[in-house]
């Protein structure tokens, strides 16, 4: 897990993330992520990407869009996140405490 900051960008992010990536089929990712880089590495690794193109690619590249409808459930998460109004507002300055704080909203959200 990966607390970044809220400027960073989102492929940015997933290059720190690339090595430590759970064995996987595919990665369900939205137009952040589309980088001809990342998804090279993601096909070293042998996980197929699902990832739309981005509106100024030149040559659309296909993805699975029955798959990526479900994708509606990773954002459904993180609005339950953000309803709780800590998380939200970012009261907390230190990232550990911010991360504590998600962690244990994310626990109470699962168990109800």
């Amino acid at each position: 897990m990966l607390l970044s900051e809220g400027q960073m960008s989102d492929y940015k992010g997933a290059a720190l993330l690339l090595a430590t990536l759970p064995p996987a089929r595919q990665l369900l990712g939205d137009k952040g992520y589309d980088a001809d880089w990342f998804r090279q590495a993601l096909a070293a690794r042998g996980i197929t990407p699902c990832i739309p193109s981005k509106s100024n690619r030149k040559a659309p590249i296909e993805y699975d869009q029955v798959l990526y409808r479900q994708r509606h459930k990773i954002e459904n998460m993180f609005g339950r996140l953000k309803d709780w109004r800590r998380i939200h507002t970012r009261y907390d300055r230190c990232a550990h405490t911010f991360m504590s704080a998600i962690c244990i909203a994310a626990s109470v959200i699962f168990w109800l």
